[in-house]
């Protein structure tokens, strides 16, 4: 059988989208949830994030509440965004990536529009899952480095956004891949055409100077 894994950071709202879509998918597919600093990975490429764009930010924070009506997927942007995700990374690790943990801070963050840049912040979230001390759990070095791994295994893995599902080599990018990923799972030669494969090796006709 086959097995996914699934690159995400809590920061980005499309993470939260496709999250009911992971819910469904992992009925027919095993897939491993894995907290990455999405930061990290930005600074690793050269790139910023599309709310760091001045217009992107707007158009993107319209795209998300939209498709989220659309899918009938209730939301609510935190106070401010972006917003550090550290805590919110590390507590995930510390609850061993459950699901229902991962769920829980996700709809702390999107669905009730709450803080969750620190300790405090998401203290009620930990107490539901039996952390009474959160601080020490986001401090903890296991977490610390956990997530520092997690990132660094991406980064070497070839990816470069959040969210992104991983099918041996093959990823995923963003919450508007996932119907292609289906289509995938139903015919793994989906990328055999010819012209797929043509595309692969496409050459590069200008390059912009920097």
């Amino acid at each position: 059988m086959q097995k996914a894994i699934w690159y995400f950071d809590f920061v980005s709202p499309f993470c939260y989208l496709q999250l009911k879509q992971i819910e469904r998918l992992r009925v027919v597919l095993p897939i491993t949830p894995v907290p990455i600093l999405f930061g990290a990975v930005l600074s690793h490429h050269g790139n910023i994030g599309p709310a760091e764009i001045p217009g992107k930010g707007l158009h993107t924070y319209r795209m998300v509440q939209w498709q989220a009506k659309r899918s009938g997927i209730a939301l609510r942007f935190p106070p401010a965004h972006p917003f550090n995700p550290i805590s919110a990374l590390r507590l995930s690790i510390a609850l061993d990536n459950r699901w229902e943990a991962i769920r829980a801070i996700f709809d702390h963050l999107w669905r009730d529009g709450k803080s969750g840049d620190s300790a405090g912040t998401l203290a009620e979230v930990a107490a539901k899952f039996g952390c009474a001390d959160i601080a020490a759990a986001i401090d903890a070095q296991s977490a610390k480095t956990t997530l520092r791994a997690n990132t660094e295994a991406a980064i070497a893995a070839g990816v470069f956004g959040v969210p992104t599902i991983a099918i041996g080599e093959t990823q995923f990018w963003g919450n508007d891949a996932t119907a292609m990923l289906e289509d995938f799972l139903v015919n793994p030669q989906l990328f055999d055409s010819e012209e797929m494969r043509r595309i692969e090796t496409l050459p590069v006709g200008i390059e912009r100077k920097r």
